[in-house]
């Protein structure tokens, strides 16, 4: 038996999300019956990231066991020639048989992508909001560079939420406008649900000046979902890609 680890791209617009659910078609499931057919025999993937409906991956991560004698490295050609066009495996490899894509230690990069102009671009759509009017870009950068550290991120979360930690470490923000198209980028060790896409909501707040950058501090100590902005759309959220800087996490040679 043998583990092998997948980094999967994929644009999300078709899929309810990564995770298997019952009455709509995920990223998960797709990959997975792709799997079973290749392998003849049932395969379930284990993700490392369950983004929602609607979001894009570039370097989401998945693992499988399997005893089929098929090099981990071809598993990534065999899969894109069987996978619909909006998901592909980047890299396919063996990993020590105990790695779990979820329980080790991470460091993830979001992209969140604002279409800033007067009319929307049709061809810009699938991976990016459009916002019209001027957004004032040196205070959403002083706004995000207040996230940075660790903090109880509870004020950017869904509420209900399924965990009882919400304090996160975000090791950097990046925010910057190249032409028409404003980029956000945050890497950490985790995210709550929703929490990049609320941030981006307040940011955007920020940016109409609704919210303060100096309100941000204010807001993170509040640990109040009602003080930040709202949910940001889905579609111009990417995860970037995930690193993990554990030595166990060495690809088998």
């Amino acid at each position: 038996m043998k583990r092998v680890r997948l980094t999967v791209a994929y644009d999300g617009t078709n899929y309810a999300g990564w995770q298997v659910q019952p009455n709509a078609l995920t990223v998960q499931e797709v990959l997975d019956q792709c799997l079973s057919d290749l392998l003849k025999t049932p395969i379930h993937t284990m993700g490392a990231s369950r983004t929602d409906a609607g979001v894009h991956a570039l370097g989401n991560i998945a693992v499988f066991d399997t005893e089929a004698r098929m090099p981990a490295d071809k598993y990534a050609f065999a899969l894109n020639t069987r996978l619909p066009e909006d998901i592909r495996i980047q890299k396919s490899e063996e990993v020590a048989p105990d790695f779990h894509p979820r329980f080790c230690r991470t460091i993830k990069t979001y992209e969140y992508r604002i279409l800033n102009r007067t009319f929307p671009d049709p061809t810009r759509r699938f991976n990016s909001v459009h916002i019209y009017g001027n957004l004032d870009i040196e205070a959403m950068q002083r706004a995000a560079a207040c996230l940075e550290g660790t903090h109880d991120f509870k004020s950017f979360a869904t509420e209900n939420l399924q965990v009882t930690d919400t304090v996160r470490t975000i090791y950097e923000t990046r925010l910057w406008k190249e032409e028409d198209m404003i980029r956000f980028q945050i890497t950490g060790n985790g995210f709550l649900y929703n929490m990049v896409r609320i941030i981006v909501g307040t940011l955007l707040e920020v940016g109409k000046g609704a919210i303060q950058a100096e309100d941000i501090s204010a807001i993170l100590e509040a640990k109040d979902r009602t003080k930040a902005g709202p949910t940001a759309r889905a579609k111009g959220l990417t995860l970037l890609h995930i690193r993990y800087p554990d030595e166990e996490v060495e690809t088998v040679k």
